[in-house]
């Protein structure tokens, strides 16, 4: 009889795949098929998240992975996680782990190394864990405080209403828009103002380098006036003028005669009168004085 009939192929097909899909699966999960890695434990209050073929990382470099989650029903009720670390893999002394999740969302154990270089944990040890506090959890540790602000919040939104709702920030809202226009006016008028002096200081400038060489020409001619000189020849002339003065005062000359002289302006006077006189006289008898006759002198 023939061993290796139809039906013992399918029994032994069916035994090599469910063998090959078994150790697929513990493949995909991250878990080695022939271990020789270490096994330690990890005790946690709460393992939220955390599921077999989780991955354990130490200073973000993937080391091993959760292979077991034991529940212990004693008296502390902890939950133990076993590690499988790679044998290579040592633990200080101090050693901790704790959930955390990445990005995605993806459940991880973050190893905590211990910084006693010298004492090593053993294999089958167990070490404290704890759930690392993410963004969320912070968040909800805010959510008392964010409760306790909401009265606030609402009178400060009732206030705003009301501010909001008062005609006053209208009107300055308006008068705000006026005042930017103004500026803008003003602003334009500036700059116009800046284009014009930009165009007429070159002007103003070169007028004013001519007056300052006017005033430096004028300042050197003053300079060079001989002053010692001009006042010698003005005291020279007041000298003289003082000296005809002088002589104008006294009895001295013809001048100081005519001035001083009271018998000389009696005699002028008395002069100016027998003339008035004489040539009243003449207009009144002008025949007393010239004759003319064709036929000659007729005496009277």
């Amino acid at each position: 009889m023939q061993f290796f009939t139809k039906e013992v192929k399918i029994a032994l097909a069916a035994i090599v795949g469910v063998v090959v899909l078994f150790y697929g699966l513990q493949f995909l999960k991250g878990l080695t098929v022939f271990s020789t890695d270490d096994s330690y434990y990890v005790a946690f209050d709460d393992v939220s998240g955390l599921s077999s073929s989780s991955p354990v990382y130490a200073n973000g470099y993937r080391v091993g992975v959760v292979k077991d989650i034991i529940y212990n029903y004693g008296k502390d009720q902890k939950i133990l996680a076993v590690m499988d670390l790679d044998n290579n893999m040592r633990l200080p002394q101090g050693t901790r782990a704790e959930i955390g999740s990445d990005l995605l969302g993806n459940i991880k154990v973050n190893l905590m190394l211990g910084d006693d270089p010298i004492h090593m944990l053993t294999e089958g040890d167990t070490i404290p864990g704890d759930i690392q506090k993410g963004i969320m959890s912070k968040v909800g540790d805010m959510v008392p405080a964010i409760e306790a602000m909401m009265p606030k919040l609402d009178s400060i939104l009732i206030s705003l209403n009301m501010l909001l709702a008062d005609p006053a920030l209208r009107n300055t809202l308006h008068n705000v828009e006026d005042m930017t226009g103004h500026l803008d006016a003003t602003s334009r008028e500036l700059k116009t103002l800046s284009a014009s002096l930009n165009r007429e200081v070159p002007s103003m400038m070169t007028k004013a380098n001519g007056v300052l060489d006017n005033t430096q020409q004028l300042t050197s001619n003053l300079a060079a006036i001989d002053v010692a000189a001009m006042t010698a020849s003005v005291n020279a002339t007041l000298a003289n003028v003082s000296e005809l003065t002088s002589k104008l005062n006294s009895n001295e000359g013809t001048l100081g005669l005519l001035m001083r002289d009271a018998t000389l302006y009696r005699n002028l006077t008395s002069a100016t009168a027998d003339a008035d006189s004489l040539l009243k006289d003449l207009k009144a008898h002008p025949k007393r004085y010239v004759h003319f006759s064709i036929f000659g002198r007729k005496d009277k």
